[in-house]
Order: C-alpha cells, then structure tokens, then sequence
C-alpha cells in the first residue's frame, strides 16, 4: 500500500536552484499555518517567524550565508528562537521571568524552531515547492540581530529558502539504519569500521555519478572537512546567545 506521506518524508531533497517565481500571499500563509500547528514544547510556542521580503534585506543575509543562490528563492523565512513574547506576558501578569533566561527555556526554543521548520518544509514540499534549510545566517548572528531588528530574548537560528525547483537533485543515501538506530542502550557496534567504509563507498559512488557538482567525497571526508574549518567561525554563539538573555543560568 502507498502511503503518499511516508514516499515524501524519505525522498527529500534539497533545493538550490529555482525557477524565477515568487510564492503567492495564500502559499506564505499556509506555510505559516502549517508551522503554527507544529508540536511545541509545554505550549509556549517559543519561536517567531520572520518573511525576508526587502531585497537589500535578502542580499546581505546572501552576504552572510555565503549563497548567492538563496537570492533566487520564491520566498525566503528566517526562524526566531523567542522567549520575548512570554517575557511580556510575564511583565504583564507581574510574574518573575527568571525561568526565561534558563539554558532549559533556550533549548525548548531550538526545538520549537526545530520542529516548525520541518513542518514549514514537508508542508512545502506537498504544495510542490522545494528549498533548503540554512544554518548558514549563524556565521553572523549579530548582524542578523541587527538586520531582523530582534529584541532580547530572541535569537535567529535558521532561515528556509523556499521557491518553485528548476531541477531535480539525485536522492542522497543517509547512513544504514544500524549504525544510527539502536535499542533499549547505545551500540555502535564492533563492526562500524566495515559499515562506515561501505558507507563511505556508497557515497562515493553517489558523488561521482551526480548530474551536477560532481566531485571526489566520503562521508568520512565530509566529517573531517566540518571539523577542519576555521575554528574562529561562529566562536562568538555563546557570547551572543547570553547578550540576548538567554542562558544565563
């Protein structure tokens, strides 16, 4: 039996290159509906959405990402992690915010986020639309902060480019099941060196035989270029994730 979800969840892909059409007010605010229904952690609904609609805006988050691609994008989302608007609700009921400041109240934010932008991206997809998920605004945070106009107690974490997919990307493998999937406690397993090679193999054999961007890579490769990249990049997180007001205790 087809199960029409289940066929879309296990073929994502994602989308960089789009045809030249914006989404209409109706799609924009079906996407938003589609996050707001989204499971949120104790129902505090602790994340914002903003529309990048200004095109000086769209170009200097480009500038930030490093993808200029992004500018040619139907519609472009940037998902807030915010506990401002609880923080007003507090002020207004005169209840103690502390709580709000927490790492604890931070992560339900990420995981709010986390969970809408999915939702943002799967509803997309049904509608035939593709895009990409980008962690990439990180590299600058403080001038998406300033950018985005964000008060306290918000923080940028991801921005969704959305639009209209001009190609078709081949469907890339994800690591066996059982090297990720475990039972009742973690196990790696004692034969992960001979998985990780066929994997490895495996995403080789993709890379290679890509109808674009074809090159020479592992997924061994891959790890070890993140963990090679410059070390001062986005050191600067912590310092303002705390400026904003978060995780201060």
């Amino acid at each position: 039996m087809t199960n029409e979800v289940f066929e879309q969840l296990t073929h994502h892909r994602s989308i960089r290159d789009f045809e030249n059409q914006a989404l209409n007010p109706s799609q924009v605010t079906q996407l938003i509906d589609a996050a707001q229904h989204a499971s949120t952690s104790t129902f505090s609904q602790q994340y914002s959405i903003i529309s990048v609609t200004d095109a000086n805006i769209l170009k200097q988050i480009s500038k930030i990402t490093g993808h200029s691609w992004m500018l040619n994008a139907g519609h472009y989302f940037v998902m807030v992690a915010d506990q401002y608007r609880n923080l007003k609700i507090a002020e207004q009921n005169h209840t103690d915010p502390y709580i709000l400041h927490s790492t604890d109240k931070f992560l339900a934010s990420v995981f709010d986020v986390a969970i809408a932008t999915e939702n943002i991206m799967v509803a997309a997809e049904s509608m035939g639309l593709g895009g990409t998920i980008m962690g990439s605004i990180l590299n600058n945070p403080q001038k998406m902060i300033e950018l985005l106009n964000l008060p306290e107690m918000t923080f940028p974490l991801l921005g969704i480019a959305l639009g209209y997919p001009k190609d078709k990307p081949e469907l890339k493998p994800r690591l066996p099941k059982a090297e990720m999937h475990f039972e009742n406690q973690y196990n790696l397993g004692a034969n992960f060196g001979q998985k990780l090679a066929e994997y490895n193999h495996l995403i080789s054999l993709y890379y290679q035989s890509r109808s674009t961007n074809d090159r020479s890579e592992t997924f061994s490769h891959h790890i070890v270029s993140e963990l090679s990249r410059d070390h001062n990049l986005r050191s600067d997180l912590f310092a303002i994730i705390q400026a904003q007001g978060f995780m201060t205790h």
